[in-house]
């Protein structure tokens, strides 16, 4: 159900070019849940120069930090409630954790990682985190995740869908994988479980 109501939002953005992934990339920081990424990608492939691919990126990135100022609202004004009603409790104990450990970092961590950006807005809107460090790890975090899938695809697109049909790259990839998400995974498991956050 999930990967249709992405296709059904991501065909409708696509119609309105960077105006929907505005909207694409400030809701899903705040409430809903598909990621930017999935417009941010198929755009910058077809971009026709680095004014365009520039117009990606800024959209993308202040639409997003915007965004995340109503997921901040949200835990702000809902409080532990809110994030309760909003969020898995064990994803929930994780961020508060995160943000508890590594403050303004950890919101970093949450804007350029799969960690759940919204989640993480909530999380610290609910702690009362400080709102300009907020954005300021949000604008630098989502600024390098942005910018790093816009210029691999649109400076050397071609050339990185070329490298997808190698099984030496899936091998150097499966390699990497393993020796960067093993550690981090354990990482994330241990987060919450050691009494890092309290109320």
């Amino acid at each position: 159900m999930l990967e249709g109501v992405n296709q059904a939002v991501i065909d409708w953005a696509d119609g309105f070019g960077l105006m929907g992934l505005a909207v694409v990339s400030a809701t899903e920081a705040a409430l809903q849940p598909v990621p930017p990424d999935l417009l941010v990608l198929p755009m910058s492939l077809d971009a026709d120069g680095p004014l365009e691919l520039l117009l990606i990126f800024v959209v993308a990135t202040l639409s997003s930090v915007l965004g995340s100022l109503g997921g901040y609202a949200i835990g702000a004004y809902g409080g532990r409630p809110a994030l309760d009603s909003l969020a898995r409790s064990t994803t929930a104990v994780k961020l508060e954790a995160l943000t508890a450990k590594y403050g303004d970092a950890g919101v970093f961590i949450a804007a350029i990682s799969p960690i759940p950006y919204k989640v993480m807005a909530w999380t610290a809107g609910a702690g009362k985190m400080n709102l300009r460090l907020f954005i300021a790890a949000g604008l630098v975090g989502r600024s390098i995740r942005f910018g790093l899938e816009i210029i691999i695809l649109g400076f050397w697109g071609d050339e990185f869908l070329n490298l997808l049909k190698s099984p030496w790259f899936w091998l150097f990839a499966g390699v990497t994988s393993l020796l960067i998400f093993v550690p981090l995974i354990s990482w994330w498991s241990g987060l919450g479980s050691e009494g890092e956050y309290t109320e």
